[in-house]
């Protein structure tokens, strides 16, 4: 079913262009947040038709990405489906949304017992490819199914080719590409590069095919892909022993058993410094569990509030939190659907899955199976372990994306792209302007999505995503209004 609701307003019709070539936005990644500018941007009568908005993705369609480009029934939206939404204000459009389509009829598990819907998160990106069709079939927005391999500067803006050959100038454009992927630990890279079960990328289609029923499996790392990882073995029938190792050994978080306001004020009196931050962290925690709350309260509050805050924080303290306070921060934020826990949870019960802290240490291949090496935390010294498979979930390699891809290298080299200080993503300014190598920032060159999290503070879940989508098209109509 198609989704017939495009804003548009009665004087923009298909078809009719101001006099005239258009000038062109280009948004490279086709991803949620990619999807979601174009949304933003084809719903603005100033917009619509009176600029050519182009999309650069490969998929056959926009909207799916890296993350809800998949049909591994195991993979689960994080968030009820109530607060997944392209519309800020509209939380509950993509409820409304699977109840107008059934798109869960043949999912008996997708409705928890107390009515939340946590569906697949393919089923996610068929909502939002769909609510992108009417302005594709409309022509409002063009897909560009290739990747992009250069981006020049010109007189007048940017000349983009993709890896079909083709060149198109265009006046300003978005980047809404993802993070890069996973960065093996090197002793893995160097000892088990090529072996049939050796999973450095397990986000790729089929990446756990080759892992049997009764493997003995490896995961490095711990966090929701690591959780990805055991819920997709276990649907598959996996019934080998798995062992996940992080430096910490935390495991993901689920939901509150019940849903509950925010709780907390950071924003009074904001934090000062990673120290304090815990501290009023701390504090809160403990006047909502004397008031009948638990933690996931506070960690909301926080999540709402850090927008506000974060930028204000002295760089030295934002380093500090992301060195230090991330990864307890993430396995908090970042929950996982009940589905999933369930799974986590069944199999720690039944003695199949072991989390520890520790970390790899070397491997090596001996016949069929890995012999690896382990430090565990605490240890004097390392133990030794076989397993058949070897699955790298670290998560993704945030302070290598201006070296990911060609042409993000090349806009670095030539001073218009640096790295965010903070090392999570691409610096920019707190309207989304990209800041180059003298910090002054580009009008005509825009960060989009969790790459511009370092800048924000909370950038990765989607409501947020979806929200910062929204300010990106805000930032681009407002520019091309004054005369770019």
């Amino acid at each position: 079913m198609t989704i017939t609701d495009v804003r548009l307003s009665a004087a923009v019709q298909v078809g009719e262009t101001k006099a005239g070539a258009p000038r062109t936005i280009a948004i490279i990644g086709g991803g949620f947040s990619g999807a979601a500018v174009a949304y933003h941007l084809a719903g603005n009568p100033d917009i619509a038709f009176q600029t050519d908005i182009v999309v650069f993705e490969p998929r056959a369609e926009i909207g799916r990405g890296l993350a809800y480009d998949t049909a591994d029934p195991a993979h689960r939206i994080n968030v009820p489906a109530t607060r997944m939404s392209l519309r800020p204000d509209e939380p509950e459009h993509f409820a409304a949304w699977l109840e107008r389509t059934n798109a869960t009829a043949d999912d008996g598990e997708a409705k928890r017992a107390d009515g939340t819907l946590y569906p697949r998160r393919g089923v996610f990106g068929g909502y939002v490819a769909d609510s992108l069709r009417p302005h594709i079939e409309s022509g409002a927005v063009r897909h560009i199914r290739a990747a992009v391999t250069a981006i020049r500067r010109t007189s007048d803006g940017w000349n983009i080719e993709d890896d079909t050959g083709a060149r198109r100038d265009a006046a300003l454009f978005v980047i809404a590409t993802t993070h890069p992927p996973p960065t093996p630990p090197r002793a893995l890279a160097e000892a088990l590069g090529g072996h049939p079960r050796f999973v450095p990328d397990p986000t790729r289609p089929q990446a756990l095919a080759a892992i049997r029923p009764d493997d003995d499996v490896l995961i490095v790392g711990n966090g929701l892909t690591s959780a990805d990882v055991v819920a997709s073995l276990t649907a598959a029938g996996h019934n080998g022993r798995i062992l996940s190792v992080s430096r910490r050994g935390l495991r993901s978080r689920g939901h509150a058993p019940s849903p509950q306001e925010p709780f907390g004020d950071f924003l009074t009196q904001p934090p000062i410094s990673a120290r304090d931050l815990v501290k009023r962290v701390r504090n809160a925690i403990r006047a909502a569990e004397a008031g009948g709350l638990t933690w996931h309260a506070v960690i909301d509050r926080v999540r709402t509030q850090a927008a506000t805050f974060w930028p204000d924080l002295p760089i030295t303290e934002r380093r500090r939190i992301v060195r230090h306070l991330r990864v307890f921060w993430d396995v908090h934020r970042f929950r996982i659907a009940p589905q999933v826990e369930q799974a986590l949870d069944l199999a720690i019960e039944n003695g199949r899955l072991d989390i520890l802290a520790g970390t790899v240490r070397g491997a090596a291949i001996e016949g069929d199976r890995i012999r690896v090496t382990l430090k565990l935390r605490g240890a004097t010294g390392t133990i030794e372990q076989f397993f058949d498979a070897v699955v790298v979930t670290t998560g993704p390699a945030h302070g290598g994306i201006l070296d990911s891809q060609g042409w993000l290298r090349d806009l670095r080299n030539a001073g218009h792209l640096r790295l965010d200080p903070t090392g999570l993503g691409i610096d920019c300014d707190t309207e989304s302007r990209a800041l180059d190598t003298r910090s002054q920032p580009n009008d005509s060159l825009l960060i989009s999505g969790p790459l511009a999290r370092g800048r924000f503070g909370e950038l990765m879940g989607l409501p947020q995503v979806s929200e910062h989508a929204r300010l990106v098209a805000t930032r681009v109509a407002s520019t091309l209004r004054n005369g770019l």
